[in-house]
């Protein structure tokens, strides 16, 4: 079984907990894309959702499967978001962003009564930090955000190489929200709530991929079967 069809079946079990009328978040990359294309079948079917996308891919990837669209600025809450993850730890906190949408997937993340994580299972680690953590941040002043970030680091025990990521052109990635994004290489993290608290607090950084608390459910696919893991 290839990682692509992995991904299909953890998507296909969160379509279980989808119910007709939610409003639902709709993740980005990879996995989230599998999610959005089988809740389209749903939609063509008959169900009625409506979805608020956290990208601008995934907008383009419901609009085709015929979901309906709407913004948080016209609903008050969200009932269930679904979306990828790069890492997931067991307390469920995880690292996000590797395709570049972290700042808007925290923000719907946050606005959702319940966040269901799909993933196959290497996505699952002992401890963050073997995936680079992506830090969003506002291109005016880099040079003193990295050395704020480095501070930062340090106080938190992890250290390692910032990137600034590039896109496919080789020019640097730029987000939906016109800002840039570091990969910061810092291995293990001991303490992901403390660093989390810390980057939030940086002034230049926007977001960061440290969701801390929000992640109620993991679906996990693996070679021998799905892991359904819940928030203690």
């Amino acid at each position: 079984m290839t990682m692509d069809e992995l991904k299909r079946q953890a998507a296909t079990r969160a379509l279980e907990a989808v119910r007709d009328g939610m409003k639902l978040g709709l993740g980005t990359g990879s996995t989230a894309k599998h999610f959005v294309e089988l809740l389209g079948e749903k939609v063509r079917a008959g169900m009625k959702v409506i979805g608020v996308p956290t990208s601008e891919a995934t907008r383009a990837d419901a609009m085709r499967c015929g979901i309906a669209l709407t913004t948080l600025d016209d609903v008050d809450r969200l009932d269930l978001t679904v979306d990828g993850a790069d890492e997931i730890d067991p307390r469920l906190d995880l690292i996000k962003g590797g395709g570049g949408a972290l700042l808007r997937e925290k923000i719907v993340a946050a606005a959702s009564y319940r966040m269901i994580v799909i993933a196959d299972d290497s996505k699952w680690v002992s401890a963050l930090g073997r995936f680079p953590l992506p830090v969003e941040v506002i291109p005016f002043g880099l040079a003193a955000t990295r050395r704020a970030m480095a501070e930062v680091f340090a106080k938190c025990g992890v250290s390692g190489q910032m990137v600034i990521r590039k896109g496919t052109d080789g020019h640097v990635f730029v987000t939906d929200g016109g800002h840039w994004i570091v990969d910061a290489h810092l291995g293990r993290i001991q303490d992901a709530s403390r660093l989390a608290g810390l980057l939030s607090a940086t002034p230049g950084v926007v977001e960061h991929g440290l969701f801390i608390g929000l992640a109620s459910t993991a679906i996990l696919a693996g070679r021998q079967g799905i892991r359904v893991i819940e928030r203690d």
